[in-house]
């Protein structure tokens, strides 16, 4: 028998928690028995003194095993069981693509996403701005679709890593959100409870980054692919750009759009083609559906070309409640904000992006995400045409297009996209787009 107390004093003066003391402290977040002072007391214990890889790995499958654990097993499935997870950014519609193309390959994506957080984008979100879709479908529906269709993108039902979601209420109202030991426990355990047979995770760096520098975000992407295979899963990452939007556009009706003219080819932007193809393919090696990366990425381009991708994620949409021609007729279901007024240059020269989170809080405040959990959000509205890294643009050029619902809000959105722009007298260079990966 531990005292709760005990485990938090050793924690405080620096010592390491058995296994055992840290399953009896969070089967205390679960059942209640632990306090939220006594949370939010080893939080900061954590945060300031750290976890080795051990503790890590016991924290992370004790969060895990705090509630339900999915077991794709007896449905047969003929591949691997494949997921990825991002820190989030901006413009990064990149599950919405990927989930159908992995899919289209022979992967089998059960991806529970999240909500927008700050001034990051939630891919849950812009699947409710689709009219029916469903993410939160009861259990027997979430598996006979990933079956049938290969993949569902759903939100985090109560019953998975229950453990996580009081513990991460609690940090984030005591300031100890930072601290890798516990980001690490929070993204794999839900990961883990999934039931997936590999995991990669796209870490993002610079200023639209969760992860403050370069080193953090790589620190971060290390201790996930450690915790990830010590806790039996095959788990790797790729540090990718998060200096500017990813896709030219910011917003979730205007992303759900962007999503379906890349599947079907209409328009790839170059950074989001680069970026989705490396993570579909480290998930195609991962999970043995491809030998090398090269052979991935023909898979992949094959399965985009003949519209097999773009058929899975319809066929997702419609399995979930959505309109079956959605991809047909976009206009019919996809809200369209009243205003669209341009965001001109104020000097001549090449662009770049002085504050990518400040194009993320512009879309925010719009009304594109939240400020506080229980806001509603705005499907409608946001930005396109963004002007990327080392354009040139004339004096009145538009930087951005933004999609608002009132004139008021147009202008407001209008001066924050030209103060996250700096213009310059010579062309940056562009940061790359892939950064470095790391595997086991």
């Amino acid at each position: 028998m531990f005292l709760t107390q005990e485990i938090i004093r050793k924690k405080r003066d620096q010592g390491v928690l058995s296994t055992e003391e840290i399953q009896f402290f969070v089967r205390g977040i679960t059942d209640g028995s632990v306090s939220e002072g006594q949370i939010a007391a080893l939080g900061m214990a954590v945060y300031f003194n750290d976890m080795n890889m051990d503790e890590r790995v016991a924290f992370t499958l004790a969060m895990r095993d705090s509630g339900q654990v999915l077991d794709w097993r007896l449905l047969n499935l003929p591949g691997p069981v494949v997921d990825k997870h991002s820190t989030g950014g901006v413009g990064d519609v990149v599950s919405l693509l990927l989930g159908p193309m992995v899919a289209a390959c022979g992967g089998y994506v059960p991806m529970i996403s999240g909500r927008g957080l700050g001034h990051t984008g939630g891919t849950l979100d812009k699947f409710d701005a689709i009219p029916g879709y469903c993410t939160v479908p009861d259990n027997a529906l979430f598996r006979q679709v990933v079956k049938d269709v290969g993949v569902a993108i759903i939100g985090q039902t109560a019953q998975l890593a229950p453990a996580d979601k009081r513990f991460y209420s609690i940090r984030d109202v005591t300031a100890t959100v930072e601290s890798v030991a516990m980001i690490t426990g929070s993204i794999l355990s839900k990961k883990l409870s999934a039931g997936l047979d590999a995991l990669v995770m796209d870490v993002k760096v610079g200023t639209g980054a969760f992860m403050p520098t370069y080193e953090k975000s790589v620190e971060l992407a290390e201790s996930i692919v450690a915790v990830g295979n010590g806790a039996g899963m095959q788990t790797s990452a790729i540090l990718t750009d998060m200096n500017e939007s990813l896709a030219p556009y910011a917003g979730n009706a205007l992303e759900v759009r962007g999503a379906m003219d890349y599947l079907t080819g209409r328009s790839r932007p170059a950074r989001l083609h680069e970026v989705t193809l490396a993570l579909c393919a480290e998930m195609l090696v991962l999970g043995g559906l491809a030998a090398t990366e090269e052979e991935a990425r023909m898979k992949l381009m094959a399965a985009l070309h003949s519209g097999e991708a773009a058929e899975r994620f319809s066929r997702m949409v419609c399995a979930l409640g959505g309109p079956a021609d959605l991809l047909e007729k976009p206009d019919k279901y996809l809200e369209k904000a009243p205003f669209v007024v341009p965001v001109p240059a104020l000097t001549g020269g090449y662009a770049h992006v002085r504050d990518c989170r400040g194009i993320g809080l512009a879309v925010v405040a719009l009304g594109g995400g939240r400020r506080r959990p229980s806001d509603s959000i705005d499907f409608a509205v946001g930005l396109t045409d963004l002007v990327g890294l080392g354009e040139q643009v004339a004096v009145g050029q538009p930087l951005a297009m933004v999609h608002a619902r009132t004139q008021a809000a147009a202008q407001q959105a209008v001066k924050e996209i030209q103060e996250a722009y700096a213009i310059s007298a010579v062309a940056l260079t562009a940061s790359p787009v892939i950064y470095r990966t790391i595997r086991a």
